[in-house]
């Protein structure tokens, strides 16, 4: 197992816990309240989101990657 591999399993892993992160902020009551009134939910949970989907992604292809080295 190359460092690579090593490196993307960690930052997948990262990802994972950062999306479980946005998913329990996406329910809070106050997540909530903001989703119904405005539409959307606030700024710090769609971040959580975003930076998890990208850490994962980011994480899987380094994984690929270090297969391949």
């Amino acid at each position: 197992m190359t460092s690579n591999q090593v490196f993307g399993i960690v930052i997948l892993a990262i990802g994972i816990a950062l999306l479980g992160v946005a998913y329990n902020a996406s329910n809070a009551p106050l997540d909530q309240i903001s989703n119904a009134v405005t539409g959307r939910f606030t700024d710090r949970t769609m971040w959580y989101g975003i930076g998890g989907a990208a850490a994962a992604l980011a994480g899987v292809l380094l994984m690929l990657v270090g297969r391949r080295a």
